[in-house]
């Protein structure tokens, strides 16, 4: 029998993630994305594969190495996908039955995301248009069409702004979301509709909206007449529209023309799905009272015009996905889906450490949970046989294919694509556990031991904190822990108030209240974990986190001196200086801790680990990539220098190139060298 060994940080080259699971109509076959690392150029590659529903003839489909979004179209014997194409992400097109790839397009500025028609003759494209180039019309269409091979519809050459020399340019900005983490500065561009006829290659596009705002979600009706989109277009142009916050749902015709203005709420609306009979169109949305602490709901509203109804009143918990985990970043979840019938609809909803899938009634009257489990569900496709084909993490693998019997409730794994690695790792198998806070809320929590513990003995310990503060720790596999653990660190990890998954009142307990009662959750976890299991040693604590996770571990080191050593990863220490700097701190500061600079500068300071750094005695480690926009990295700089001009025990590591994803999307390399800070951080500064 073979000896397994823990996890190493560089078996994160050899992991592979699945995702985007679509099934053909035309064969039942199953089209999905394998993603792994690209070790040649510290990057990642992805190509889709395909099989069939029982899981046999799983074979490479696409040959591409940036391959990634596919979709078959309605009759199911071709499939649509993304490839890069010159830098940019063109629609590609190969037959079910195989043979070479197709590129349809070649837009200046690439494929945002597409759907078919239902027809299968059409696609719409959401693209990037230059700021400048297109004027709000009234019917919100243009006159013209632009070539498929070049989306620009500028037709102007653009000169120089110093003289018609060339070089560096100044960049202007006048809009106050100006930059954000995910794009990085504003490139003028907005996002807007274009149909391209699929019979045609080299056709010309036709623009359906323009104007100074950006598409969202877009969906086809059944019959292929009207496209619904979200966006936010503001009737009012006094309104500066980065200032709201929330946005409408539109239809036109398949022209672009005859713009409805479904919704007149101040939500944030998100995916969305006609139903089959195109009477209703149901979407995610945050109906925003309690502000960005507002739990998804799932609503819908004629398709004409009306009142819009919640489907999932009857259960307090967010509706999609929303749990934590250092192996997906930026993967789309899947959005509601009608049951062929139109008589009810499959939506993700995240609840007590897991994701699951429920069925809600399209009138309104009930839902019911179909999956079952410990598992994170972070996609599914409906097979219209009774099953769906779901992608799912557990504690002990980092994401499969399955196929789900619903009215069985049983499933069939498809896939097992980290099977070679995993028969080499011994895994440490998290047990949950639930306590009672000191005012009588219930927390749950997670713990591993580490890697060939020995029954009788002490070991050291790390308390994990995750991020958002709107989110979940879950029944899913994290890279991070496992390497702790075959460290030989206990990890002890947990979802304090603030988190989604324990209903409404929960995730809005720590706004106004950073530092509070969420730092006591933490705390008694802590507390609990020593006094439950014997085998943590209280006098060899260690604390990290990332982001919100990143403020608290700032915040604990600077009100206790229990923990031995704490890394903080991407985090806020400053909330006076973090507003305006930040691609959220214009509106984030504002809600979650109340307050301003030019009004509430107390305030602000009073919630600032920064304003605690004389009494920091804890050795911290500070962890930053150096293209955060989220929580950028001055943040880092100012709690280093503090530390470092008081003579604390401190070390500052800047991941260049890194955004505020590094951990769960960044740069290969530099993930695994975060990792191995971590571990010789802890290792330097708690005794093993």
């Amino acid at each position: 029998m073979q000896n397994k060994r823990g996890m190493l940080s560089e078996d994160l080259y050899r992991l592979t993630w699945l995702s985007d699971p679509v099934i053909s109509s035309f064969n039942g076959r199953i089209a999905y994305v394998s993603k792994s690392v690209n070790e040649e150029n510290s990057g990642y590659r992805s190509h889709i594969r395909l099989m069939e529903q029982d899981g046999s003839g799983d074979i490479p489909f696409t040959s591409g190495d940036k391959d990634h979004s596919p979709a078959w179209s309605p009759d199911g014997t071709q499939l649509a996908f993304l490839r890069q194409y010159e830098d940019k992400p063109q629609i590609w097109i190969i037959a079910a039955l195989g043979g070479e790839a197709q590129r349809l397009t070649d837009l200046a500025h690439g494929v945002n995301s597409f759907v078919w028609s239902p027809d299968g003759q059409r696609i719409l494209i959401r693209s990037s248009v230059e700021h400048t180039d297109v004027e709000h019309t009234e019917d919100n269409a243009l006159s013209t069409t632009v070539r498929a091979d070049n989306a620009s519809t500028s037709g102007k050459d653009e000169q120089p702004a110093n003289g018609g020399k060339a070089g560096l340019q100044a960049a202007i900005f006048n809009r106050l979301n100006y930059k954000s983490d995910a794009g990085g500065l504003w490139n003028n561009k907005r996002s807007h509709l274009f149909v391209y006829n699929i019979g045609h290659i080299g056709t010309d596009l036709l623009q359906l909206t323009s104007g100074h705002y950006d598409i969202g979600e877009f969906a086809w009706s059944p019959d292929g007449n009207e496209i619904a989109f979200t966006a936010k277009i503001m009737d009012d142009h006094d309104i500066d529209p980065d200032l709201i916050l929330s946005n409408n749902l539109y239809v036109i015709d398949a022209a672009g023309h005859n713009r409805r203005k479904l919704t007149t709420c101040e939500w944030g609306i998100y995916d969305l799905a006609y139903s089959p009979d195109g009477g209703c169109i149901a979407f995610f949305a945050s109906d925003r009272s309690y502000y960005n602490a507002t739990i998804v709901r799932l609503y819908s509203i004629p398709a004409a015009g009306g009142s819009i109804t919640c489907l999932s009143a009857d259960l307090d918990r967010p509706l999609g996905h929303g749990a934590i985990s250092d192996m997906r970043s930026n993967i789309a979840s899947t959005g509601p889906i009608f049951t062929a019938d139109g008589s009810s609809i499959y939506s993700l909803f995240t609840s007590e450490g897991n994701v699951h899938i429920a069925r809600f009634a399209a009138d309104a009257s009930s839902y019911e949970v179909i999956t079952a489990g410990d598992r994170e569900i972070y996609q599914f496709a409906d097979a219209r046989n009774g099953k769906l084909i779901v992608a799912s993490a557990d504690l002990t693998h980092p994401g499969d294919l399955f196929a789900w019997d619903i009215e069985a409730k049983m499933e069939t794994r498809l896939t097992n694509c980290n099977e070679a690695l995993f028969s080499e790792v011994e895994i440490s198998l998290p047990e949950t556990f639930w306590f009672k806070a000191g005012d009588g809320w219930d927390i749950q929590g997670w713990i591993l031991k580490p890697i060939g513990y020995t029954a009788g003995t002490k070991v050291p310990t790390v308390l994990e904190i995750h991020g958002g503060p709107h989110a979940m720790y879950a029944n899913t596999f994290m890279h991070e822990f496992q390497l702790l653990a075959a460290n030989g660190y206990a990890v002890v990890y947990t979802n304090p108030r603030g988190g989604h998954g324990y209903g409404q009142t929960f995730v809005n307990a720590c706004r106004g209240d950073y530092g509070g009662k969420d730092y006591s959750d933490l705390m008694e976890a802590v507390d609990y974990a020593v006094s439950t299991y014997d085998f943590i040693d209280s006098s060899r604590l260690g604390v990290t986190g990332g982001s919100y996770g990143g403020f608290m571990t700032n915040w604990i080191v600077g009100h206790t001196d229990r923990f031995q050593a704490a890394v903080t990863q991407r985090s806020i220490s400053n909330w006076i200086s973090f507003y305006g700097v930040s691609d959220i701190g214009h509106f984030f500061t504002e809600d979650q801790i109340g307050g301003n600079p030019w009004n509430d500068l107390e305030r602000l300071w009073k919630h600032s680990p920064l304003a605690y750094v004389e009494q920091v005695q804890t050795p911290l480690l500070i962890l930053h990539g150096e293209n955060d926009l989220r929580c950028p990295i001055e943040q880092a700089e100012q709690l280093f220098i503090a530390l470092k001009r008081l003579g604390k025990k401190t070390q500052f590591i800047r991941f260049p190139s890194s955004n505020h994803e590094l951990s769960r999307g960044g740069n290969p390399g530099l993930r695994v060298q975060r990792l191995n800070h971590i571990v010789r951080w802890f290792d330097e500064h708690i005794e093993k």
